[in-house]
């Protein structure tokens, strides 16, 4: 049994552990942006390692704007994780998004204002494509595992993501239904750009815990109503995770893992030591070892592909 994984189980709110894993061991990383939300829970299904980490920390103690994101990715990454599958809950923007049902967002919009939602600076500047925000590949495995159960689920939507932790007013829901979106939530964002950065798949099982306030039917939405219907799904969240595993055995054949490839704008020489320590494990790849030769500058000269 070993410390790693290639997928990794983000779980939101009212998924707090994964049950049915083997080979049970629990590791608590350390990543150069400080500590995870929580300690990461290691096990098999099928054969297939996975990571489970509970976004928010056991007892729900994070804001959605208090999680370390960052440390999140970069320690699913450093155990080896080369897929993410974001388990969230939402409230929907058109009346055939009903409570209970499952959406697998291809779009997101960002309205959130208070979250770091980069690895770079710091004298290293990357521009990652963006336009899918989400894995294809993994969003279809998702959506086919899920339809295949008999989930209530729908493919493709915008996940209009904002800042919290308070939800929506009577105006800003209507402005935003106005914006053709489809779901709301508060966490997708910025974990699907910091996984894109890392050149993990990222993909989220969207469930819709109520219709936000725009309904003219709906109740006011409540932290209980959203827990309530939230745990309605929590078993269905759980099967979708296990019967997916075995179809993710093969490596990804997406353009995920090299997202950064053609991204990374700072000529090698010019990144910073203390950068180039701290990002190795996401930038290395692309860079050559520093050249300390007479005469040489400081980061020496790189034949890396950026």
């Amino acid at each position: 049994m070993t410390d790693s994984a290639t997928i990794g189980i983000i779980g939101g709110s009212g998924l707090y552990a994964m049950d049915g894993l083997e080979d049970v061991r629990e590791v608590s990383p350390q990543t150069p942006f400080g500590a995870p939300s929580d300690a990461i829970v290691l096990g098999s299904i099928g054969g297939q390692r996975l990571a489970f980490l509970p976004r928010h920390g056991r007892g729900h103690r994070l804001l959605p704007t208090e999680v370390p994101v960052r440390a999140n990715i970069y320690a699913l990454k450093a155990l080896g994780v080369q897929r993410v599958i974001s388990v969230s809950a939402v409230g929907s923007m058109r009346e055939a998004l009903a409570p209970l049902d499952l959406v697998v967002p291809d779009q997101v919009f960002d309205r959130t204002k208070s979250r770091v939602n980069t690895f770079f600076g710091d004298g290293v500047v990357a521009h990652v494509s963006f336009a899918e925000p989400f894995c294809p590949e993994l969003s279809a495995a998702l959506a086919t595992t899920a339809e295949r159960l008999g989930v209530r689920t729908h493919r493709g939507g915008t996940y209009l993501c904002i800042e919290g932790p308070q939800f929506s007013t009577k105006a800003e829901s209507r402005i935003y239904r106005s914006w053709d979106v489809d779901i709301i939530g508060m966490t997708a964002l910025p974990e699907a750009k910091l996984a894109r950065e890392a050149e993990l798949c990222y993909a989220v099982l969207a469930f819709v815990t109520d219709y936000d306030v725009w309904h003219s039917s709906a109740e006011a939405v409540t932290v209980d109503m959203v827990i309530k219907n939230l745990a309605a799904n929590i078993d269905n969240a759980k099967r979708i995770v296990r019967a997916v595993t075995p179809s993710l055995a093969a490596p990804p054949a997406c353009a995920c893992g090299s997202a950064l490839r053609d991204a990374i704008m700072t000529a090698p020489e010019r990144i910073p030591a203390e950068t180039r320590q701290r990002l190795g494990l996401l930038i290395g790849r692309y860079l050559a070892a520093p050249d300390l030769s007479p005469g040489v500058g400081e980061m020496g000269k790189s034949t890396g592909e950026c």
